[in-house]
């Protein structure tokens, strides 16, 4: 099964979160991040877990990118490790 790796690019979290190059590893519960954020990007965690390729800038792929409701504070990215990644 795949699993999906959430990378935060920029943050300038209010709560204190997130710092930039934080990572979590999705595969069947929410990992330890905000509810808001959580709420967000979850459609799309979901749909890549199982086997959807999303809109991803001019092209289509296993990934995503999303911003914190909170006025985009916290950038975050998801993309599909499949086994042996690292």
């Amino acid at each position: 099964m795949p699993k999906v790796k959430l990378t935060i690019k920029e943050s300038e979290c209010r709560c204190g979160y997130f710092n930039k190059g934080d990572s979590f590893i999705v595969e069947d519960i929410c990992p330890p991040i905000c509810h808001e954020l959580w709420n967000i990007i979850y459609p799309s965690v979901y749909a890549i877990l199982n086997g959807a390729t999303l809109d991803y800038g001019n092209c289509k792929d296993k990934k995503f990118e999303a911003k914190c409701p909170d006025n985009g504070r916290v950038v975050i990215c998801g993309e599909v490790e499949e086994e042996g990644d690292k």
